[in-house]
């Protein structure tokens, strides 16, 4: 059975182009979102972010008529529910705005909708949102009073996209769809059917939630490797890049690059939603979150030893987003180390970061800071941090770099093997 109405509700980084893509395959699509400013912009067909060939998708459905963005839910067949899920401040998991989400839509459902969340999330919380709905909407069965004929179906379906290459991957990336019962995983797979040319694989709920909690703590434990020899070797006075690049001849070896730490809106923070729910079996991801995010603090420290040098050092940050070549700063390592160096006396901190127009909230209150082009932070720089590899810094000319105090963090300029 097809779909005629399905509504996105929270229209971030995955929520806008997922909307726009099941639009674009000719499906009516209702976005929902509690930013007005963001709604407004979208109706308008423009993105409230930057992502490659999302514009041009969702200036086209928008006109068509097949997207449009409202401030609260409306009646459709299927609800994807695609809101943050952070953690707070002791790595808990915050799941109130997958909460708000199902309670705004809980009034509009009817019998034979489908309610997908998509939202990293704890095993169990795709259980857990029938027993909420179940409070609002008792009128309503859902499939654990009523496997295979409930009057809702729900199922755990997680993103697997990458910022910057999101509507690529939307498209092409395998898709697992886990149900509350085989009629409910079904009709996800109909759904995703109308615009994923991957493979969609059919699981549990719970099995879901678990494969997309460990996909992330399995990358965070192979970079806190490769994060803790680049220490070993900083140590020994050895070049870590050659290091890697040698072992990685070993056939069954694939060492991972280090960096600043870890950024982005799932490693750092999936990883946690495993140790909360068991931390007696959890110490290598532990350990590795640790790892990660002591590294961020190091290379502050590495940085600001070598300001000391100077009385009144000038210090250009390159580079504030969490990876390479887009404007996503959430989690990312290099804003927090630009907050640490923000907090030296009588430092001035130049930022550059191609893919902004303005500083974030967490470096604002800084009188201290600014955000400037690459040339003007080189030509006033005491002391060069490079945090990420953005393709505008992979083409400075090192000459710009002499006679300056240089921290490579991601080996963007690293010397050739002998």
């Amino acid at each position: 059975m097809s779909f005629n109405t399905i509504s996105v509700i929270g229209l971030g980084y995955v929520g806008l182009p997922t909307a726009a893509t099941i639009a674009a395959r000719g499906v009516n699509v209702i976005g929902v979102d509690i930013r007005k400013e963001a709604v407004d912009r979208i109706n308008e067909g423009q993105a409230h972010f930057s992502e490659p060939d999302l514009d041009i998708i969702l200036n086209s459905v928008v006109r068509s008529g097949k997207l449009r963005a409202v401030v609260k839910p409306e009646p459709a067949e299927a609800f994807m529910i695609a809101v943050p899920t952070p953690t707070d401040a002791n790595h808990k998991p915050d799941m109130s705005l997958v909460e708000s989400a199902l309670t705004n839509l809980a009034p509009v459902l009817k019998p034979g909708d489908l309610v997908i969340i998509e939202s990293t999330s704890p095993v169990g919380t795709t259980r857990r949102a029938t027993e909420l709905i179940k409070s609002l909407r008792p009128d309503l069965s859902n499939p654990y009073d009523a496997p295979e004929t409930s009057d809702l179906m729900f199922a755990y379906c997680p993103e697997r996209i990458l910022p910057g290459q999101t509507v690529r991957e939307l498209s092409e990336n395998a898709r697992i769809v886990g149900g509350l019962d085989k009629r409910s995983a079904k009709r996800a797979r109909d759904l995703y059917s109308v615009f994923a040319k991957g493979e969609i694989v059919m699981a549990t709920s719970e099995e879901a939630e678990l494969s997309k909690l460990t996909e992330n703590a399995y990358r965070d434990v192979n970079i806190a490797f490769a994060n803790e020899l680049s220490l070993v070797c900083e140590t020994l006075g050895i070049n870590v890049w050659n290091v890697i690049r040698m072992a990685n001849k070993h056939p069954r070896v694939n060492i991972l690059a280090p960096g600043p730490g870890v950024g982005g809106h799932c490693i750092p923070v999936d990883p946690w939603f495993i140790h909360h729910a068991v931390p007696e079996k959890t110490p290598l991801i532990r350990t590795a979150r640790e790892v990660n995010m002591a590294k961020t603090h190091h290379i502050a420290e590495r940085i600001a030893a070598r300001a000391e040098r100077f009385k009144q050092p000038a210090i250009a940050v390159l580079g504030l987003a969490y990876k390479p070549d887009v404007d996503d700063l959430r989690e990312s390592p290099a804003v927090e180390i630009a907050v640490d160096l923000a907090k030296l006396k009588n430092a001035r901190i130049l930022v550059v970061e191609p893919n902004i127009t303005s500083l974030p909230p967490e470096l604002t209150g800084y009188d201290n800071v600014s955000l400037v082009d690459l040339d003007t932070a080189l030509g006033k720089a005491d002391v060069v941090g490079i945090l990420v590899s953005h393709s505008q810094f992979r083409a400075i000319d090192t000459a710009q770099l002499t006679e300056r105090a240089i921290i490579d963090a991601v080996g963007l300029f690293v010397p050739a093997a002998r």
